[in-house]
């Protein structure tokens, strides 16, 4: 199993990893990293000159003061000459407004790459969700998927926004510093490289500490916002239940546990800033008394001496900086492996390397031998279905019937592809599911399932999902033959309705009518009702009784059902039992046979009296 499948699917909430774990994770992100700025080394390549340039700039200020200091007024008082003096101030004046056009230029261009990034990575993690399959989603709660698409993405734009530039800005500041401070003064550069190695012990610590740290930040910021999402997504059964009172201690406790995995990190930098600025003192006090040791004994002019303290505060000035960069870089990188272990998941049902094409399908459906476990390639896989063989000749509507868990909507799911056994094969018209051409399998068959979802839009668009090309005559009809288009029409504006504003809201029954009505539209040759009339009321299922025979019509069909009134439409009845067909037969057939069928079929005549 992969690494991203552990991190993304089931170790969600492990906020540490082993030793080896972390450079995979590390690797992984990077590579992730690599293939989306690969195409942007143009606009990077320009970037890094105007970064470089403007930061060159900006380092010849003191050498610029020492020469002033030391050559140029000397000139002009003693001499009269004032042309070193004006020089110095127009090459002062040059370099800074050199350096600042610059640096307004890098912020444009800095912003163009941090946008080219955010929507590449916005897009990838799209697509790439919608591609995963059923297994993955019914395993990542929206949550967290919700946390990738959002604070995650915000980590990852704030660093590259502000804190990349402040830190790039930082290193080449330091290194033109130290440059510029060896050239003028090799040995108060001396006296910088060597506070350079307590810096280096204090930066390592941090980068260390506040890895672990805002790894942290991050599993408890995907806890909180799941949390507050599946209370919202499940209001209902929050108030139904008085769940109000538990719920708030619920997320008290989340939040809190994000509250003090925040403190954790802010404690860090309650050491460093402080660390930052005793660092920075000392060196300014020894080069300053170092230097007037120099100035006094002849060995050292007073230009360069204030010059190498500049250049030492310039050096440890943009390290608050590095130190803020440090914050998001460690918010970002921890963001950036959540994010790279979604695109890392594979999704389990594969397209075949070489599709069989299947224009005209008959419908013809087969079992050979199918077995079936949820987590198949994990230990303690559940076995569902198991040795399960099975025909069902084109054109015939089959009703699968059992107890909660006997296989039913599993077996459903294998017919539309959801799932793949993991044993045997699923065929349509002979063909195994696995090789079939993807845009083939999704246009011959439909499933259609108790959660009838729809999408933001009108009645009309949510009809035509599965043909967006469809004619409102097309559309109406498919409503007509359903028994939608009478409370359609009653609507404010009809089928241009919106099914997410005032006045469009539809009740459940309403919107699994729209589902028939979307699959009618579709013309799949094999329909797939997964408890599809369990939200309709009595009076609304009458109506559907009647559109199911026009809808099932020369079409193969498996009904998935409790209401035995949906069943006696079918020509044929499948009793399933812990993943096995435990009686195959006509609905009359299995009533005189007086078995499972019958005794359900029994009970549910007793309560039609």
């Amino acid at each position: 199993m992969s690494l991203a499948s552990v991190q993304g699917t089931n170790g969600e909430d492990r906020d540490s990893y082993t030793r080896e774990e972390s450079r995979a994770i590390r690797r992984r992100s990077l590579r992730l990293l690599g293939s989306i700025l690969r195409p942007l080394r143009r606009l990077i390549a320009l970037t890094a000159i105007v970064v470089i340039i403007s930061s060159a700039m900006r380092a010849v200020g003191p050498t610029l003061i020492a020469y002033g200091i030391d050559t140029a007024l000397p000139a002009a008082l003693d001499a009269g000459d004032w042309v070193p003096a004006v020089g110095v101030a127009l090459a002062f004046l040059v370099t800074g407004a050199i350096g600042s056009l610059l640096v307004g230029w890098y912020v444009v261009l800095i912003a163009r790459l941090t946008q080219a990034v955010m929507i590449e990575l916005r897009t990838r993690i799209f697509r790439h969700t919608q591609r995963l399959s059923l297994e993955f989603h019914e395993g990542y709660t929206s949550g967290r998927i919700i946390s990738r698409q959002t604070s995650d993405l915000e980590s990852i734009q704030e660093l590259l926004d502000g804190s990349l530039n402040e830190l790039v800005d930082a290193v080449l500041i330091g290194t033109f510093t130290m440059v510029m401070l060896f050239l003028l003064d090799w040995k108060s550069g001396l006296v910088l490289l060597f506070m350079g190695i307590p810096l280096a012990i204090l930066m390592r610590w941090f980068v260390v500490e506040s890895q672990k740290g805002f790894r942290s930040t991050r599993v408890a910021s995907a806890r909180l916002i799941v949390q507050f999402v599946e209370t919202m997504t499940g209001i209902r059964a929050v108030q139904a239940f008085r769940r109000e009172r538990r719920g708030d201690a619920d997320f008290g406790a989340v939040s809190d546990e994000y509250r003090r995995a925040n403190l954790r990190v802010l404690r860090l930098f309650g050491v460093l800033d402080p660390g930052l600025i005793l660092l920075a003192n000392v060196t300014v006090a020894v080069v300053l008394l170092w230097g007037a040791l120099r100035v006094t004994g002849g060995e050292l002019a007073i230009g360069v001496l204030i010059a190498a303290v500049l250049y030492v505060r310039n050096f440890f000035g943009p390290l608050e900086e590095v130190a803020m960069f440090l914050n998001s870089y460690q918010s970002a990188t921890a963001a950036l492996e959540k994010v790279s272990g979604v695109l890392e998941e594979e999704p389990t049902v594969q397209d075949p390397a070489a599709p069989v094409r299947l224009e005209r399908p008959r419908g013809e459906l087969g079992f050979d031998h199918v077995d079936f476990a949820y987590g198949g390639d994990r230990g303690g896989a559940r076995t569902v279905l198991a040795d399960c063989d099975l025909e069902i000749p084109a054109g015939q509507t089959v009703a699968l019937v059992g107890t909660t868990g006997a296989g039913k909507s599993t077996l459903a799911k294998l017919v539309a592809r959801f799932y793949d056994p993991t044993g045997g094969a699923v065929r349509l018209d002979g063909v195994d599911l696995r090789e079939l051409d993807t845009a083939d399998l999704r246009r011959a068959i439909v499933m259609v399932t108790q959660e009838a979802y729809l999408f933001s839009g009108t009645v009309a668009e949510n009809i035509a999902l599965g043909k967006p090309d469809a004619s409102a005559a097309e559309i109406r009809a498919a409503a007509r033959a359903v028994g939608a288009e009478g409370f359609i029409e009653s609507l404010p504006d009809g089928y241009e309705t919106d099914v997410n504003k005032r006045g469009g809201r539809v009740s459940a029954g309403q919107r699994q009518l729209i589902s028939f009505a979307r699959a009618f539209l579709a013309d799949p040759t094999v329909l797939i009702l997964d408890e599809a009339t369990a939200s309709l009321d009595l009076p609304s299922e009458r109506l559907v009784q009647h559109a199911l025979q026009r809808l099932l019509a020369d079409r193969t069909a498996i009904i998935i059902a409790h209401r035995l009134s949906t069943v006696a439409i079918a020509d044929r009845v499948l009793v399933m039992e812990s993943g096995r067909i435990v009686e195959d037969g006509s609905p009359a057939e299995l009533v005189e046979l007086g078995g499972r069928y019958a005794q359900l079929y029994a009970g549910w005549e007793a309560t039609q009296v």
